[in-house]
């Protein structure tokens, strides 16, 4: 790949000022945690700005070389989770799994294997250029075992990467089956209309892993979930009605409603309004029509001043 050469020309720098970077370069991460969407905290390594120009230049050149198999449906232009559920919207029957730990599962090693299978061949310069440069190391200690950070801007693709023989394998016994299947990051999801066709893929994904990956990623089995149009179907966050329509659920419409008012009656903080702006933006690119129904409950001026995070009555001068 000539790596030191790319990156000097990408960056503008010396190939001395590289290996001066590179050495320190997984330390140079900001570690905070956030809180998951249902409980517990998500462990979120931010990469120094510098260190994010690198990945970025990186990126730019591996996506010409690796794939992303077409199951995958998490960080890629134009897909988003709506997409994502519309592949299962007109199926009878859902199967959803996790992976557990998913990219702190992804070690240089991994990223390598999946290199050696495509028949990319790395010097031994660009095999530390981008084990430095594209992985976070979570000890205390320097020389700790690196692996892959929520929060890199080269995580995303990598992680995708990492899956295309896994997405492969899983995808075409999928179609031979008639059940389709999608990949969200680390939620996968497979669908059908044909009664008891799922209750073997838990075994056979738990098989594939070991074939692809050796065990290293696993699957959290208490997020192994079945269901089917007797009961709500949720897939990555939005749930599919029995009619075949894609929803965000009679909760948040709730929720976001009572947000609406409260900033109706000049009652929601500022700090709030860009969350909500967030939250209404979702719903509509879900549910269109979900717009048209707040504005006949609280005015299109409320709603309008929401999207452009305008108070009420309380114009800038």
């Amino acid at each position: 790949m000539q790596l030191y050469d790319f990156l000097c020309k990408e960056l503008f720098v010396s190939k001395q000022e590289i290996d001066d970077f590179v050495l320190s370069a997984p330390k140079m991460y900001k570690v905070y945690s956030i809180p998951k969407r249902t409980s517990g905290k998500r462990v979120i390594a931010q990469p120094a700005k510098r260190l994010k120009d690198y990945q970025r230049a990186l990126i730019s050149l591996l996506e010409q070389i690796l794939p992303v198999h077409k199951s995958a449906f998490a960080y890629r232009k134009n897909l988003s989770v709506k997409e994502n559920a519309m592949q299962h919207q007109n199926s009878s029957y859902l199967l959803k799994m996790d992976f557990q730990n998913f990219f702190y599962s992804i070690t240089p090693d991994l990223f390598f294997s999946v290199l050696q299978n495509l028949n990319i061949s790395v010097s031994s310069e660009d095999y530390y250029l981008l084990t430095q440069l594209l992985f976070f190391c979570p000890s205390k200690k320097t020389g700790g075992k690196l692996v892959m950070s929520i929060g890199a801007p080269s995580s995303p693709f990598i992680s995708n990467s990492i899956m295309f023989f896994f997405d492969t394998a899983v995808y075409e016994v999928c179609l031979s089956k008639g059940i389709t299947y999608t990949r969200y990051a680390d939620d996968l999801t497979f669908s059908c209309n044909k009664k008891n066709s799922l209750f073997d893929l838990p075994a056979l994904m738990k098989q594939f892993l070991v074939e692809h990956f050796k065990g290293r990623i696993i699957i959290n089995e208490s997020k192994t979930v079945f269901s089917s149009k007797a009961n709500n179907r949720h897939v990555t966050g939005i749930t599919i009605t029995n009619d075949d329509c894609l929803s965000i659920g009679r909760q948040r419409k709730r929720y976001i409603s009572s947000l609406i008012h409260q900033f109706s009656l000049k009652q929601l903080p500022e700090e709030d309004i860009s969350y909500l702006q967030g939250l209404l933006a979702f719903a509509c690119h879900i549910e269109p029509h979900f717009k048209e129904s707040m504005i006949k409950k609280y005015s299109f001026e409320t709603i309008s001043q929401i999207i452009t995070s305008a108070r009420i009555g309380h114009e800038k001068k």
